[in-house]
């Protein structure tokens, strides 16, 4: 009978321990809103909508980058397209997330880059102001000429 209620004590005391870890682990962290859209003029080379999906872990954050205002002039191999997407911050100064890792595009396709890797800080606010874009040696850059819809990311 003893050894029962020895059992049946440990039991208890891992399952409030169990109970209690996960009631202390870190809640999942989220950026509001995931998806925005926003309109670029890219001088010479066009303008367009853009589309910026918005993803956080920790203090790491990304955001994937497709624009219609500027599309591939010849098939691109995945990786070769370097852009850097500039953000209001807080409203008091500016962010840069940056990167390499486009997907494979053909001649006459949308760009699209990302994952764009940044940091950001519980409560930062960011919204896009501009993209510069580098493809085959050309630098391009485009300006927001429309607010960020439905709103800026807010991250946790």
């Amino acid at each position: 009978m003893r050894h029962g209620r020895l059992a049946a004590g440990t039991a208890l005391g891992v399952g409030a321990a169990v109970a209690g870890t996960l009631a202390l682990a870190p809640g999942a962290y989220a950026v509001e809103p995931q998806t925005a859209t926003i309109s670029f003029d890219c001088g010479t080379w066009g303008s367009g909508e853009a589309t910026l999906e918005a993803t956080q872990d920790g203090t790491a954050a990304a955001v994937t980058v497709t624009t219609d205002a500027i599309t591939s002039p010849i098939d691109l191999a995945a990786g070769s397209v370097s852009s850097m997407l500039t953000l209001s911050k807080n409203g008091t100064g500016t962010t840069q997330f940056t990167g390499s890792a486009n997907p494979a595009l053909p001649a006459g396709s949308p760009i699209s880059s990302g994952p764009l890797n940044g940091t950001v800080a519980p409560g930062d606010v960011l919204e896009a102001q501009s993209l510069t874009v580098t493809v085959l040696g050309f630098t391009v850059t485009c300006n927001a000429t429309s607010a960020q819809a439905p709103g800026p990311f807010v991250f946790d």
